[in-house]
């Protein structure tokens, strides 16, 4: 099943000015309520990864969207694609230190769920963002993809519901007692694999560290160290052999030309202009369409990967395609 339409434009739609002060005005009540009660504390990661049944669902996800967006994974055990998104979905609630609260529901056991959703297959990803339900997407999608939603998401919460998440301490025990687990080594000989790669990239073998990476990211796919490896190297390797004063002169000659575009930001960021070549993609997504603009987005999403999630300039980029997407 392929991935469907992941933009946020719903939430856009659900925000009209009254509604949203309204949803945030309740939110606010929720939260101080919370905290009089003496709620409100931090929490631990194993906290921000939640199973949900139909009993739990008001407290658990309607109560708690005032205080931190809610993304809902449907999934089932016989379902393939589930078992490829969830651990996925399952890594980024913790790596976004709660800035978004996942809950699980199994819909062979939380039948009325999937109806009241309206769900017609899984896996199905929805939000609820102070009390309101909101789709995300359906079927199994990539990283990027998924990242960029999550992005939207938080940003969109927080602007426009004043839902900023909760707060994470480490050290903290789950709510359910007993210590935090520890995260399991991953199986496999990826740290063969991964100075392999680094050893051909130090002897200028690109083809072979790019083949390396991927054999991590085979067993691995959300191995961050191969991640971010492989994206760097398919970048070197794309740059290889360019005529940096040409590729420049055809970006500068023919500004609607995408693959000119594309080409000169891969530039940008190998020669450390990383704010011009994300600029400079930004703006060729606001003034093309269709395959055109996704192909730009999509390298956008590539070299976001390279300089890292957490760099003060992607999260800046981040806002600014959205603007430009939406």
């Amino acid at each position: 099943m392929q991935p469907r339409n992941m933009s946020m434009s719903g939430v856009v739609d659900l925000a009209a000015v009254k509604a949203a002060q309204e949803a945030k005005t309740k939110a606010e009540q929720a939260r101080a309520e919370a905290v009089r009660q003496g709620g409100g504390g931090a929490v631990s990661p194993a906290d921000l990864v939640i199973d949900v049944d139909e009993a739990g669902f008001e407290s658990d996800v309607l109560q708690r969207s005032a205080e931190v967006p809610v993304v809902i994974d449907f999934w089932a055990e016989w379902c393939e694609p589930c078992k490829q998104l969830s651990p996925v979905l399952e890594r980024l609630a913790v790596e976004y230190n709660g800035r978004f609260l996942l809950a699980k529901i199994d819909v062979d056991a939380n039948q009325m769920l999937m109806q009241q959703f309206g769900i017609q297959g899984i896996p199905a990803v929805f939000a609820v963002v102070a009390g309101q339900a909101l789709p995300l997407f359906q079927g199994a999608a990539g990283e990027a993809q998924i990242r960029q939603t999550l992005d939207q998401l938080v940003q969109v919460a927080e602007e426009r519901f004043g839902l900023t998440g909760l707060t994470v301490d480490p050290d903290a025990a789950p709510e359910g007692g007993g210590a935090v687990p520890e995260a399991e080594e991953p199986v496999g000989p990826y740290d063969a694999l991964l100075e392999a790669a680094v050893q051909a990239l130090d002897a200028g073998d690109l083809g072979g560290a790019i083949q390396a990476y991927r054999n991590v990211l085979t067993d691995d796919p959300g191995n961050p160290e191969a991640q971010l490896g492989l994206a760097q190297a398919e970048l070197l390797h794309r740059v290889q052999g360019l005529d940096p004063q040409q590729v420049r002169a055809n970006a500068a000659g023919n500004p609607k030309d995408v693959e000119a575009q594309i080409t000169a930001a891969d530039l940008d960021l190998v020669g450390g202009h990383v704010e011009d070549a994300f600029g400079r993609l930004i703006e060729t997504v606001g003034r093309t369409a269709g395959d055109d603009r996704d192909a730009v987005r999509v390298r956008l999403l590539e070299l976001f990967e390279v300089v890292g999630a957490d760099d003060p300039r992607v999260v800046a980029a981040r806002r600014a395609l959205a603007r430009a997407l939406f």
